[in-house]
């Protein structure tokens, strides 16, 4: 019988530290499950493009600045798990506006994965843990 490799836990240090007890991306076999990725960035709260008020409640965001940092941290958990960008097979975004965002995502999405794309699932979502507009679950494969 063939040993089987254990799962392997990976905690990114440039990627945002995880809002829960979880690791950026966990390894089984020859797959990569990242966990929820957003758009903050590491060693701060703040969140690229979002203004809040005195109550932490969204005033002003910008869904260009969020699609660019989200798709920035996701290329660094896959290149410090030993992956790259062209290594996703499958990635489902999370959208707080779908009627609003979804067009400058889209956009931005087809300039990152001109070639070769993986699979997508989009789903318009309430609210995220954080005052974050959207948010990628994504799988990769291995080399």
């Amino acid at each position: 019988m063939p040993m089987t490799q254990e799962p392997q836990s990976i905690i990114s240090n440039k990627a945002p530290e995880p809002v829960g007890l979880y690791p950026h991306a966990r390894r089984v076999g020859n797959l990569l499950f990242l966990s929820g990725v957003g758009p903050r960035e590491r060693g701060t709260k703040a969140i690229p493009g979002v203004e809040l008020d005195d109550a932490g409640n969204i005033t002003v965001y910008d869904i260009e600045k969020q699609c660019h940092s989200v798709f920035n941290n996701v290329k660094n958990i896959l290149e410090e798990s030993g992956a790259s960008w062209n290594d996703l097979i499958d990635v489902t975004v999370f959208l707080t506006n779908m009627k609003d965002d979804f067009p400058v995502y889209n956009k931005l999405w087809a300039q990152y994965f001109a070639e070769n794309p993986p699979c997508r699932t989009t789903i318009e979502i309430n609210c995220l843990p954080t005052p974050i507009a959207i948010e990628l679950k994504c799988i990769a494969q291995l080399k």
